[in-house]
């Protein structure tokens, strides 16, 4: 804890099971060198990311290693029937009432259209695998310091840092943000992970709540907030080279166009370009400070040099979900197919909703195989 390091899990639906499989890798790692001791002074979770930083928080008080094992274990066992529902009824029910509102306007008075998936599933599912009252016990007796989940608010269209730890931890306001005081429940973390227009909102205070990506342009500040003065993250992009990147806008022809690609799009701004921005932006942050010291210098700011630290895929995880569209259920799939998806295309759209074993079982295991390849950098991190 006197390294003060904080740990930051942004994502976007399955796409996090990759950070499980970090974890455990990290842990095999650090573990043996530090006595298995918790590694993490502060905890910072966005969209499905908070999942995976609020189970951390209810076992920051033990083993790290049995806590990543068990958050592996976690996202193992997760499958579509556990995150949604996608009986007949339940699908053609939703699919009905976004019909009626789109064709008949307001003549049947408001919409009540705001989700194309029913998550009530996720809701139980992650009820029984997070205690809440073991991350405030562990808030409490200071073997985390904090932990911070951000969503997106419905009415005002900021992202609300919701936190709770140590009494030092002041909350803030900042442009289209605020960090807020509160005791953590499963519903800041659904809310959190409420994608939008598939997922429901979630009801908070009295004004509801979506997926923390939405607006959240700065997503490792919390865990400065938080106190942390190093900063571990995990992102669920693949960094394609520059040159590529290039070639593929040159020279990439599209026959055609559909929802599905509109929506990967998307998907993609929210929960991916905020964070690779701020990395972006903190690491000239820092090489600005460090030239400044070097010249003797402060900033005028009193802003201070944050190592950063950023594990990332080797494989684009929107090309691994495009085996996992046939596992889908028939009626999800029918529906999917209207918008275009199939095993060709609409893979990152995909990649969002492929709560599948043989997915999350090989984002695990990609994940985990990642952190290996970069044990040398995540040693020297953390020593």
């Amino acid at each position: 804890m006197s390294k003060k390091i904080g740990l930051v899990l942004t994502g976007g639906g399955a796409r996090a099971g990759y950070q499980a499989g970090v974890l455990r890798g990290i842990a095999e790692i650090i573990g043996p060198k530090s006595g298995d001791s918790w590694p993490f002074h502060a905890l910072v979770g966005t969209s499905a990311g908070a999942i995976n930083s609020a189970f951390l928080a209810s076992k920051s008080g033990g083993s790290f290693v049995e806590a990543t094992t068990a958050l592996d274990r976690l996202w193992s066992v997760l499958t579509a029937e556990k995150v949604v529902r996608s009986d007949v009824l339940t699908l053609t029910t939703l699919g009905f009432r976004w019909l009626r509102d789109l064709s008949l306007g307001g003549l049947l008075g408001n919409s009540r259209s705001t989700h194309l998936l029913d998550a009530s599933p996720l809701r139980e599912f992650l009820s029984q695998q997070i205690d809440f009252s073991a991350i405030r016990a562990n808030l409490q007796h200071g073997a985390l310091h904090g932990l911070a989940i951000s969503a997106t608010n419905y009415l005002t269209g900021a992202t609300v840092i919701f936190f709770d730890g140590a009494a030092s931890i002041e909350p803030w306001t900042r442009s289209s943000r605020v960090g807020i005081r509160t005791r953590l429940t499963l519903n800041h973390v659904l809310a959190s992970a409420a994608i939008p227009v598939f997922f429901q909102p979630v009801k908070l205070d009295g004004a509801y709540y979506g997926d923390g990506c939405v607006r959240l342009t700065t997503p490792l500040s919390p865990a400065m907030h938080l106190g942390a003065e190093r900063v571990l993250a995990i992102g669920i992009r693949h960094q394609r080279p520059d040159n590529l990147t290039l070639k593929l806008t040159r020279s990439a022809a599209m026959p055609d166009i559909s929802l599905v690609d509109i929506a990967g799009v998307m998907l993609n701004a929210a929960f991916l370009d905020a964070l690779d921005t701020d990395i972006e932006r903190m690491q000239r942050i820092n090489k600005t400070i460090v030239a400044l010291r070097q010249a003797g210098k402060e900033h005028p700011d009193r802003l201070r040099e944050i190592p950063l630290l950023v594990l990332s895929p080797s494989q684009d995880l929107g090309t691994l979900a495009s085996e996992q569209f046939n596992r889908f259920s028939n009626m999800l799939r029918y529906l999917l197919k209207g918008i275009g998806a199939s095993t060709e295309k609409g893979w990152d759209l995909l990649s969002y909703l492929a709560f599948d074993e043989a997915y999350t079982n090989r984002l695990l295991e990609l994940g985990y195989q990642d952190a290996l390849a970069q044990s040398d950098a995540i040693q020297e991190f953390f020593e």
